[in-house]
């Protein structure tokens, strides 16, 4: 099995040969470039843990939803103080899990 790049829009099909067309934007199989055997193995050995930087954003969305019932509740001060600092680290993790995907992207562990 081989990695093929489409050019246009970046999705990533693995097979013997490149598809027809895109599966994503219908680029004709002309546009696939086949991945060198370095950045095939960039992509194979980031899967895991790209999907381990998904699920934490899905965590971090969960505090946040957590946090924010928690502070409408408002029970009393340290209460409110513990989901307010835990709204602000839930959004602060995101962001850098967004960053860190982003990253990968550009270095082509993706796919």
């Amino acid at each position: 099995m081989k990695l093929w790049k489409c050019g246009v829009c970046g999705f990533v099909y693995e097979g013997d040969e490149p598809p027809e067309k895109c599966p994503k934007c219908g680029a004709p199989r002309e546009k696939f470039e086949g991945l060198s055997d370095e950045k095939a193995a960039l992509v194979i050995n980031s899967r895991r843990t790209n999907q381990l930087h998904m699920q934490l954003a899905t965590i971090m969305d969960s505090i946040e939803s957590i946090s924010l019932e928690g502070i409408d509740l408002n029970l009393d001060p340290p209460c409110v103080a513990l989901f307010n600092k835990a709204l602000e680290n839930a959004r602060l993790i995101r962001q850098m899990v967004k960053a860190e995907l982003e990253g990968h992207m550009k270095k082509g562990k993706w796919g």
